[in-house]
């Protein structure tokens, strides 16, 4: 006769029980575990933003505060403004000024005793023009200080002598002949010149522009923007015209 164990199958030791809620209660503790992540992230993600809103009131705030500084300190930005303006000012009048005592000094020096001047004018720009100063054409293409000689000499080669003289003046870079002649009156492009210091045939009428080159240019009203003149070679006009009882 076959034994029959009568205990129910989920009693019996070391046997195994059945599930009683299949796998239905799995799905829900899933499903938990989900939703709780979701939860944790969302804190998560609230708490973060709630910091970056804290962030941006708190910068807000001090951008408020440095802009207000900065209001109030704007008196002293114009003030250093026109401080540096000032300065910028003064210091190109400083170097613009001139030393025409020294150029005087020096060209009394160089003065050759067969030389006499009739006329003479120093100038910043060739825009000023003094009283009594000489017309001399060559003037007006040097944009820097000038010195304008109208005078006589023995003869031309006292004339070539006296510029010679002339660069060896601190500050000279160049020599500019607008008309030496010998006899009668002299015209050229910086007008006519009577012969007022020329008493015998043979004595030289000359009209000269020596100009410093290397010299600052005055800034002057009205010019800005515009490019100086260009700087010309030495030019000369000599001429000799026949008269009665040479040298």
């Amino acid at each position: 006769m076959r034994p029959v164990n009568l205990i129910p199958r989920e009693d019996r030791p070391g046997g195994k029980r059945p599930l009683r809620g299949g796998p239905l209660a799995y799905l829900v503790v899933g499903a938990l575990a989900i939703a709780l992540i979701g939860v944790i992230v969302l804190v998560v993600t609230g708490n973060q933003i709630s910091e970056r809103e804290s962030e941006v009131t708190t910068l807000e705030a001090e951008k408020t505060e440095v802009e207000a500084k900065a209001q109030a300190l704007a008196a002293y930005t114009q003030f250093h403004a026109v401080r540096e303006q000032r300065v910028a000012t003064v210091t190109s009048l400083a170097d613009s000024r001139f030393d025409w005592e020294k150029v005087m000094r020096e060209l009394a020096l160089v003065l050759p005793g067969n030389v006499w001047l009739t006329n003479l004018a120093g100038t910043a720009t060739p825009s000023v023009s003094p009283d009594g100063a000489p017309s001399v054409g060559l003037r007006g293409t040097i944009p820097g200080p000038a010195l304008t000689l109208v005078g006589c000499a023995r003869n031309q080669d006292a004339v070539a002598g006296f510029i010679g003289a002339l660069k060896e003046i601190d500050g000279v870079t160049r020599v500019g002949i607008q008309s030496s002649s010998v006899g009668g009156t002299t015209g050229s492009g910086g007008g006519q010149t009577t012969s007022t210091c020329r008493t015998r045939s043979f004595i030289a009428q000359f009209q000269l522009v020596v100009a410093f080159d290397a010299a600052p240019v005055p800034e002057v009203a009205g010019s800005e923007g515009e490019a100086p003149a260009p700087a010309p070679e030495e030019t000369a006009e000599a001429t000799s015209e026949s008269s009665e009882g040479g040298e």
